[in-house]
């Protein structure tokens, strides 16, 4: 390994020599696949998960320790662009500085750093920035889901790894009191402190510190409830037994979610569509909204309850009262929304609704990774392709019935085609997601898990207006003379090569389960196999068009920044080495 660095750093020197010697300082010159990646960088990070146009963007870079005699070389890019490049001296350990993006809004950026000691290149990391005045364009939704009494150092650390992730939108999971009332007063005004409904205590200061502290960072604060959910007591607080769903048409048997006897209630369940109590619960969160200075309504269902029937007898087709209940709530509080589907139950109906983004949660209806493209296509055409995916896929879920960690492989093959396909991935609170209810914490992300996941969200950032901006599907015909099996679908033992078009350039993403164990994304027993790096990769993409400039960026290649790809077209015939691939490539064709 260090002889590989020093070659890195010699073949660094080589490149920067012959740009010197030619007169050029122009640091844009360095092939950044040559520099060598040392032990300089702790630490890099932006002021803001995400910005408007005209907004400055702050750093701050942290180094392991004082470098003497060194500059920072930063390469600001819009996808593999150069829009500006700039050396800074470096002076202790820390250096802050400032960049204003260009006017442009709903663009992804990427800051390259790279460390130059005596002339050599000894370190390079990446850090992503997302210009958009609107959060839903390009969702990275995470979660809180723990309000105890906490000093602002504690919900700062919290909020400022959410934000190294660029998460813009944050889900308050089960902050509230009851779900008919979800801030429990104390004449007239809100308690200091209540128990929610497993009992666990949250504290109000809590709750309106995270929110204050997320809006520091640009990020929506979304209030988690319901749209039926009432506890077994509601009639106490206004709540009537005639607004309530059933089991049967007589009114005998109210649905109800169970849950266990230890907790506050089961919840039992209401009409969404009855007026009454759409007015009741919206009424409940005017004063919520009144309260807590929360961005928008994250609206929670239980999926599909079978046969249901009103209070008057009536049968009801639940899943057709969402779009409904969702207008009359933008109508009645003015909020952002966002509502989950439940293994896609009421999607359809839910797209008609005013929400940012479709929010899917992923079940056993849904296995394999090629069902994930299935839901970004049935997303797309109910939400007429005007709305972004984002997953609620719980990973390593039997494993996480026991103290662990998560399994690398499972996770990062699990984001690469969530984000390859277009979509995101809520996964990432105070820790990770791996069951439905979001407190539970078994499973522990390692350090190098960590790291892995920062540069996958820099990659979604940096290259979203290639992965989630409009790129329509197609289908490449591709060969590969390797004897690697490539396929147009997800499929155990092969490279799945699905392609798009965006602008006049062919995308193609090339996922490697090559050695995969599992084509269940979520890993379930935490057994998912890491799989084998490929090096110079020939893949042949049959086309008539003329390519003048291919280029590859990968979430586990140089932190993904771009890098050219050698290519020799004839006979209808691109022929692309591909340099490295482990889980995911992106390759860029531009044509003339």
């Amino acid at each position: 390994m260090k002889w590989l660095c020093f070659r890195q750093s010699v073949c660094a020197l080589a490149v920067c020599a012959v740009f010197l010697a030619s007169g050029c300082r122009n640091q844009a010159a360095i092939a950044i696949e040559t520099v060598s990646e040392g032990h300089v960088f702790k630490q890099i990070t932006t002021d803001k998960a995400i910005y408007k146009t005209g907004d400055v963007v702050k750093f701050t870079l942290t180094l392991q320790q004082a470098v003497p005699k060194a500059t920072l070389i930063v390469r600001y890019k819009h996808l593999n662009e150069m829009i500006k490049a700039e050396e800074l001296p470096i002076k202790g350990d820390q250096l802050s500085w400032e960049w204003t993006p260009p006017q442009a809004d709903g663009k992804g950026y990427m800051a390259e750093l790279i460390v130059k000691q005596n002339g050599v290149m000894t370190d390079h990391t990446n850090i992503a920035m997302d210009v958009s005045s609107e959060w839903g364009k390009f969702p990275r939704y995470g979660y809180l889901a723990d309000y105890p009494s906490m000093d602002e150092s504690a919900m700062d650390k919290v909020i400022d790894r959410l934000n190294r992730f660029h998460i813009n939108g944050i889900q308050f999971y089960d902050w509230q009191y009851k779900h008919q009332m979800p801030i429990q007063w104390d004449n007239g005004k809100p308690a200091k402190a209540w128990k929610d409904i497993a009992n666990r205590q949250v504290s109000f200061d809590t709750v309106k510190g995270y929110i204050d502290l997320a809006h520091q960072k640009n990020m929506k604060a979304m209030n988690y409830n319901l749209l039926f959910g009432a506890y077994e007591d509601a009639d106490k607080d206004g709540v009537k037994k005639e607004w309530g769903l059933f089991k049967d048409p007589l009114h005998k048997q109210q649905d109800k979610h169970p849950l266990p006897k230890s907790w506050a209630s089961d919840i039992y369940l209401f009409d969404p569509s009855n007026p009454e109590w759409q007015s009741y619960l919206f009424q409940e969160e005017k004063r919520t909204f009144a309260a807590l200075p929360f961005d928008g309504y994250h609206v929670d269902q239980l999926g599909d309850r079978g046969a249901l029937w009103r209070y008057d007898g009536k049968s009801i087709n639940l899943s057709t009262t969402y779009g409904d209940f969702l207008n009359k709530a933008k109508e009645s509080l003015n909020v952002d929304l966002v509502m989950n589907a439940v293994g896609q139950y009421g999607q359809g109906s839910i797209a008609q609704g005013p929400v940012k983004f479709l929010y899917t949660e992923v079940w056993e209806g849904h296995p394999q990774f090629r069902n994930l493209k299935d839901i970004i296509d049935q997303n797309a055409k109910y939400g007429k392709n005007q709305y972004k995916t984002v997953f609620a896929a719980y990973m390593n879920y039997k494993a996480s019935n026991a103290a662990g960690e998560f399994n690398a492989p499972g996770v990062l093959l699990a984001d690469a085609v969530m984000f390859a396909l277009g979509g995101s991935h809520l996964e990432l609170g105070e820790n990770m997601l791996s069951k439905e209810y979001f407190p539970h914490k078994n499973l522990k992300i390692t350090p190098a898990l960590e790291e892995q996941l920062v540069t996958y969200y820099d990659f979604l950032v940096a290259y979203q207006n290639l992965l989630r901006d409009g790129a329509k599907e197609t289908s490449l015909e591709l060969s590969s003379a390797a004897g690697l099996q490539l396929s147009k679908t997800a499929e155990k033992g092969k490279i799945w090569a699905y392609s798009v078009e965006k602008d006049g350039k062919d995308i193609l993403h090339l996922i490697n389960f090559t050695d995969a164990t599992t084509m269940n994304w979520n890993d379930t027993d935490g057994k998912q196999a890491v799989p084998q790096p490929k090096d110079n990769v020939v893949i042949t993409v049959q086309t008539e068009k003329k390519a003048k400039n291919v280029w590859l960026a990968s979430p586990d290649y140089v932190n993904g920044s771009p890098v050219t790809v050698r290519f020799k077209q004839q006979n209808g015939h691109l022929d692309l080495t591909i340099p490295h691939l482990k889980y995911w490539d992106m390759v860029v064709i531009e044509y003339e």
